[in-house]
């Protein structure tokens, strides 16, 4: 059974699966999201073709043409640099959850990453806690995390790294006041020390706008994953797709990232990849990310 993302994180965060969660590369982001930027792509969505062929994958991402990667498990930060070198590929991001927040900071420093970035704090946290029961995303519980955030990215901040918070979609509960949990992370948080990562295709999930959530806030999202997803055929089910063939327009969402300022753009899917093979799906990826380039 292919294991979904999330699936794959939280069984990583509370079983403390020896990963190592990596950065991705300066290469050249659309236009319309982060001029002069390369286009990124996360390493899990291609996970199985990078452990059969890890090289081989990595120049396979080149020659499709992204120029950057934010991976998620390989052997150890210095194998991956050289690997990310020899592909011609770099490392400007890094989640740490699996290893831990000072050997994440060690690995970003020896991959050149310059952004610390969790994965699934909440669950995270519940590691760190000892329990194996999943995180509850209350407002008292937004607030605790916020402040565990803080923490990270003083640690980050103090290691010459920028600490950024990767969301998934119960991020968006209502904890009252009509506010989410991610609205109160985003108040509870200091500016200076908690950036974030959107997920694009997990706030669609959520309930909201990408659009909206840029647009609320300009300089505090310098990176994100561009993700899509089929319609649900049932609760708690989300089934993957390539971009362009599922349920959101991203021409709005870039236009409205680069506006607020970002940075980098990391595409993802989640499973399954029934239809294609991950390095097939990349490609489709691509096509549809480039061509908006000139439009956004």
């Amino acid at each position: 059974m292919t294991m979904t993302r999330r699936q794959f994180l939280t069984r990583s965060a509370l079983f403390g699966t020896a990963a190592w969660l990596a950065g991705s590369t300066p290469g050249k982001l659309l236009a319309g999201t982060s001029q002069g930027k390369p286009l990124g792509i996360q390493l899990y969505m291609v996970l199985k073709a990078y452990q059969d062929d890890p090289l081989g994958t990595l120049k396979t991402l080149k020659t499709i043409g992204y120029g950057e990667i934010e991976a998620i498990v390989t052997s150890t930060a210095k194998t991956l640099r050289d690997q990310l070198h020899e592909a011609g590929l770099a490392c400007p991001s890094l989640h740490f959850d699996s290893l831990g927040v000072e050997p994440g900071i060690e690995a970003a420093h020896v991959l050149g990453a310059q952004y610390l970035v969790s994965s699934m704090l909440p669950s995270f946290m519940q590691k760190m806690a000892g329990k194996s029961e999943q995180p509850t995303y209350s407002r008292d519980d937004a607030k605790r995390t916020a402040a565990f955030a803080n923490q990270v990215g003083e640690k980050a901040k103090k290691a010459g790294l920028q600490y950024a918070y990767h969301n998934h979609h119960r991020e968006f509960t209502d904890v009252g006041q009509g506010q989410t949990f991610y609205d109160v992370l985003l108040k509870e948080t200091d500016p200076n020390l908690v950036k974030f990562e959107l997920d694009c295709g997990w706030v669609h999930i959520g309930g909201k706008n990408p659009v909206d959530v840029f647009n609320a806030n300009h300089g505090r999202i310098p990176l994100m994953h561009a993700k899509d997803f089929l319609p649900s055929p049932g609760p708690g089910e989300y089934p993957g797709a390539e971009l362009g063939r599922g349920t959101i327009d991203y021409k709005p969402i870039l236009i409205a990232a680069n506006r607020a300022g970002l940075k980098h753009c990391f595409v993802e899917q989640e499973g399954p990849y029934s239809r294609m093979s991950q390095l097939d799906a990349a490609r489709v990826d691509y096509g549809y990310l480039q061509p908006l380039r000139s439009m956004a």
